[in-house]
């Protein structure tokens, strides 16, 4: 049996002697004012694509060693502030020289040769970092092998950079959980405004693609933890069809609705991204039915014309009439599709069935009760064994877990069930659940003939106050598309009056990834919305 951690601090031990392995910068670098934006080569790190990086090492003007090394010094600079990053990888270095070294004699193995990623941090990797999901419960865990994502990234050429912040637990402790908060790596900050929060439990990966602290970046998401802070920070977050990207290796909440997917400044580099990172996966058996989803080469989906001729339904109920903002940038976006040649559909509103969340409660605690034991049996390392385990950790840690701000209902709840998933009343309630999330969307797009739903993404980023989010009317967007396990892509759509940043969402059916990658890229290209954060203290 494995037991309560007793270093509680070890994740933090581990992340100073990380940053202190950091190899020199190996390129020259110029720092606008500020220290915030960086070229390299000729390169905007800010503005460039994985393509022009390829491009510029296929040209010998870069080395993925040099790209490393000012990724690192971004981090160096950079992370103080913000808190995205928790660990970096003391190999880095080491991993982007060999990279250079395969280029050299053998050529790239894909668009990921040589490129530095950040890893949400409950993804495993059989390295030096440490996989916590946010917990100093995990501290000492030693996972055997790499996530299956991870695998592939490698086996793609990437310069496995290091590992993002995120919600503890992927916020499925406590329902008053901060969200960007965890044990392991304090509260994360918005790049745009550094009071502000990053939103979803995808936080350090979202902030970190957004600052420029690697090429692109991984979340997770179970209910809006990737697409929610990518809106908030002004990047292109991908949650793709369930079991396109293999689950296996990643710290769970439930396989029933966890996914994981690519979070970039751009449509092309997240698209490139997930494109490496899909496929079937033995260990994942919602991979099989999602096979052949996508086409065989990424760039066929990168169409300026996607959007002409299509029928794109608005989705206004419960999103609109609440923010001046969000109506402004969202009644230009209707807008910019008219013009790019959709026809629009307006009333296409998702309509959120009564009795969703009635049967999604008792079937999350109990898939995740089976899901989190599973895992940590398969961990290797000194942890708790079990759920159990856990929230005893959690009860003899409570200076260090914040539980007098928020504790772990989530974890009871799940605990009190029996976390039998071949249970009866268990498969009723996620039966449901799936059949009510399904033909909500799936009706909406047969009654208006629809290619897609566009909608906006979330409100602005509320202040990080170190109190827990107010229910986000927005709730429902994720609610369904991720109970039925369809896609969702949101892409950068404009700012505040104040400069917050605010996305809007492409939804569709089951296996509808390319397709909606399609139209994001179309409404990307047309609009050019991003620009870089200010990394501004606070708002006037």
């Amino acid at each position: 049996m494995r037991s309560s951690v007793r270093t509680p601090l070890r994740c933090a031990a581990v992340a100073a002697v990380s940053m202190a392995l950091l190899a020199p910068v190996s390129a020259q670098a110029d720092a606008a004012p500020g220290g915030t934006a960086d070229r390299i080569a000729g390169v905007d790190l800010d503005r460039v694509t994985i393509p022009g990086l390829q491009q510029a090492m296929e040209r010998h003007r870069l080395t993925s060693e040099q790209l490393t090394g000012l990724y690192l010094d971004r981090i160096r600079r950079l992370n103080p502030r913000l808190r995205a990053v928790v660990t970096v990888n003391p190999d880095a270095p080491a991993i982007a020289r060999a990279s250079d070294r395969a280029r050299r004699v053998h050529g790239a193995r894909g668009p990921l040769e040589g490129i530095p990623v950040l890893l949400k941090e409950n993804m495993d990797t059989a390295d030096r970092q440490p996989t916590t999901a946010g917990s100093t419960a995990l501290s000492a865990a030693k996972p055997a092998q790499d996530a299956e994502l991870v695998r592939r990234l490698r086996e793609a050429g990437a310069v496995v950079l290091g590992k993002a912040n995120m919600t503890e637990w992927a916020n499925f402790r406590s329902p008053m959980a901060v969200a960007g908060w965890s044990a392991v790596g304090g509260q994360t900050h918005n790049p745009y405004v550094l009071d502000r929060s990053t939103s979803g439990s995808s936080s350090g990966s979202a902030a970190a693609a957004a600052a420029s602290l690697a090429a692109v970046t991984i979340g997770t998401d179970t209910g809006g933890s990737i697409v929610d802070p990518a809106a908030t920070t002004s990047t292109v977050g991908v949650r793709p069809t369930l079991g396109l990207v293999s689950r296996a290796g990643i710290v769970p909440i439930t396989s029933r609705q966890d996914t994981a997917g690519p979070i970039a400044r751009n449509v092309t580099d997240a698209a490139l991204t997930l494109w490496a990172i899909q496929g079937p996966d033995p260990a994942d058996p919602d991979t099989a039915p999602a096979a052949g989803t996508l086409p065989a080469d990424y760039r066929t989906v990168l169409d300026r014309g996607a959007l002409r001729g299509k029928r794109i339904g608005v989705w206004r109920e419960g999103h609109t009439g609440i923010s001046p903002d969000v109506d402004r940038v969202f009644d230009a976006t209707v807008r910019r599709l008219k013009a790019l040649g959709a026809t629009v559909v307006e009333g296409a509103d998702v309509p959120q069935p009564e009795k969703l969340h009635e049967h999604l409660l008792p079937a999350l605690t109990t898939e995740f009760k089976h899901d989190v034991n599973a895992y940590l049996a398969a961990t290797p390392g000194s942890h708790p064994a079990d759920l159990a385990g856990l929230i005893a950790y959690n009860k003899e840690h409570a200076d260090i877990e914040d539980m007098a701000r928020f504790g772990q209902e989530y974890f009871e709840l799940a605990q009190q069930t029996d976390g039998n998933v071949n249970d009866p009343q268990y498969r009723a309630h996620r039966a449901a659940a799936v059949d009510l999330a399904r033909r909500a969307i799936d009706d909406t797009l047969a009654a208006h003939k629809l290619d897609a739903i566009v909608t906006p993404t979330t409100l602005p980023a509320t202040p990080v106050d170190f109190q827990p989010d107010a229910p986000s009317p927005f709730a429902g967007t994720t609610d369904n598309s991720v109970v039925a396990g369809y896609p969702q892509i949101t892409v950068p759509a404009g700012y505040t009056d104040q400069g917050l940043p605010l996305g809007v969402s492409f939804l569709g059916t089951r296996s509808s990834d390319a397709r909606l990658l399609g139209y994001a890229y179309a409404y990307e290209q047309a609009t050019q919305a991003r620009h870089a954060p200010n990394y501004l203290p606070t708002l006037p």
